[in-house]
């Protein structure tokens, strides 16, 4: 029986008037690759949908594959996550980041109810990167944040200083982690590093995409 994967992208498509941003591509698509080769069927939602914006950053040095620039097909024509009706169909659900997370993803209401559900139902929450930027103000049934006591990576704060955008955040990742009482775990920047506790499941930043699709494969493979 084949597993049902929702991901779930940003349409943010500005920091400010003058500073584009938008999803990290290959967070997406190295994902996409990694679930569609096991046969997954593949739900891309967000929250305005329709085609969800890129950041040109992630294009940069002509180092991304054709088979990831190929997959900004799926982007074209995204489900608005309102409309996504039977949540229980999904035995996982994959947060690529990019800036753009971090300014449509922690309020969004249907995302924090979807990631609730599932993770009460145990099944697998996966963020990558700036993906985690959703899970900030999802809590759970008994009230306390998903995060609380979890041990959990992303983006750190010194990675987010390496990039200068950081004057350009809502706030930085790796603090509102913390603050919401998660056991924040960081290594060198750009490190590819995983932490999973239980079913939730994060990775560090892009270099940390394939590792964290590969833990959610496991995962839902046991």
């Amino acid at each position: 029986m084949s597993r049902h994967i929702l991901m779930v992208v940003t349409t943010a498509d500005k920091m400010n008037d003058e500073l584009d941003t938008g999803l990290w591509l290959s967070e997406f698509g190295e994902a996409y690759v990694e679930f569609a080769n096991k046969g997954y069927d593949i739900t891309v939602a967000s929250p305005k949908g329709g085609k969800a914006p890129v950041d040109d950053r992630s294009l940069e040095g002509g180092e991304t594959s054709q088979e990831i620039l190929d997959t900004a097909k799926y982007l074209e024509d995204t489900v608005k996550i309102d409309d996504v009706k039977d949540v229980s169909k999904f035995d996982a659900i994959f947060l690529p980041g990019g800036h753009g997370t971090m300014f449509d993803l922690p309020d969004n209401k249907k995302l924090q109810e979807t990631i609730r559900d599932l993770y009460e139902a145990d099944k697998v929450v996966a963020a990558v990167c700036h993906g985690p930027a959703g899970l900030v103000g999802v809590t759970l049934s008994d009230g306390s944040p998903i995060v609380k006591g979890q041990t959990v990576t992303a983006f750190t704060d010194e990675e987010e200083r390496a990039t200068t955008l950081d004057e350009y955040m809502p706030f930085l990742l790796e603090t509102r982690l913390r603050e919401l009482g998660a056991d924040f775990v960081g290594e060198e920047n750009w490190a590819d590093h995983v932490q999973g506790t239980g079913h939730l499941i994060t990775g560090q930043n892009p270099q940390s995409t394939i590792s964290v699709a590969k833990a959610v494969i496991n995962k839902l493979e046991k």
